[in-house]
């Protein structure tokens, strides 16, 4: 993020703009020439989780609590192209057991969103992402791990209808390459197999979002289904912990609300709750965030 006396002095030579801001999956672009910034907060937590189909709790972890800041930047180059850029800083920490707290930057994300045509109430979006781990942080130690430890890309297609009122519904999907990851061992043990190296091979992902909501005034308010679906991977071993190339697969509902407050500010909160999984924890999730756009 900006440090304070940077961000002001940005501030004295660029001109008011509406709050606004975008996403790698949602259909709104950045005008041009429009800087947004905005740091968003989570909380998820679960203490049910399913092993492979299996669903059950573990007196080892108890509540596994995942804690997230994370800074964003968003940069309108025309208004058919756009920039984005994340990094979150991530805490986990087990209620009960023997496990280590982790905690520390994540994975640096680099989205290109292209406006593809708008005909009538229809636009169509493609996205480039890029994704790498910019700490030195292991993946060998789900489920306290922050992240995979490998580098990612993906496409994403967005379809956007927008109706004459305020109503509009998005369909995303989006196909991300994953990177083979290095574990600080000589060998692992997964889906029914014994491997003699330290290189693990990761399973691509593809993943589906609808949303539909509101989108009038300074409101905004959806409501999205998401599944991710991994292409690949095993499960989780009968008393064992999770290992970084298990097939991760969820089913989440989320919703949230976005209120562009006077003076180029915008409030955000939202909560989510897995409702289905393989491999995964049954997780509620709520965010809170602060975004401010500018025009320069």
């Amino acid at each position: 993020m900006l440090s304070r006396t940077l961000r002001w002095s940005i501030l004295a030579m660029v001109s008011a703009f509406p709050a606004a801001a975008q996403t790698i999956d949602d259909a709104l672009m950045m005008p041009k020439r429009t800087l947004s910034t905005g740091v968003l907060y989570a909380h998820e937590s679960w203490d049910q989780y399913w092993e492979g189909t299996l669903k059950r709790t573990n007196g080892n972890i108890g509540t596994l609590t995942t804690q997230s800041l994370t800074s964003m930047v968003g940069y309108g180059i025309t208004d058919r192209l756009g920039l984005i850029a994340t990094l979150p800083y991530i805490w986990t920490r087990a209620s009960q057991g023997v496990l280590n707290d982790m905690s520390g930057f994540q994975d640096l994300t680099l989205a290109a969103k292209f406006r593809l045509l708008t005909s009538g109430p229809t636009s169509a979006f493609i996205v480039g992402t890029a994704a790498v781990p910019v700490s030195d942080y292991t993946p060998d130690f789900y489920p306290l791990s922050i992240g995979t430890g490998g580098g990612r890309t993906s496409a994403r297609l967005t379809l956007n209808l927008q109706s004459n009122s305020a109503w509009f519904v998005n369909a995303s999907s989006a196909y991300t390459f994953c990177a083979n990851v290095r574990l600080n061992r000589n060998s692992y043990y997964t889906n029914g197999q014994l491997y003699m190296t330290n290189e693990v091979a990761m399973p691509n992902v593809l993943n589906n979002t609808f949303s539909a909501g509101i989108d009038r005034g300074r409101w905004r308010i959806p409501l999205s289904l998401t599944q991710q679906h991994t292409l690949g991977g095993g499960d989780i071993r009968r008393q064992d912990m999770p290992f970084v190339s298990n097939r991760m697969d969820f089913v989440k509902l989320d919703g949230g609300v976005m209120y562009s407050l006077p003076g180029n500010l915008a409030v955000q909160l939202g909560a989510g709750h897995v409702l289905s999984g393989r491999n995964v924890g049954q997780s509620t999730t709520f965010t809170s965030g602060l975004f401010y756009a500018l025009h320069l």
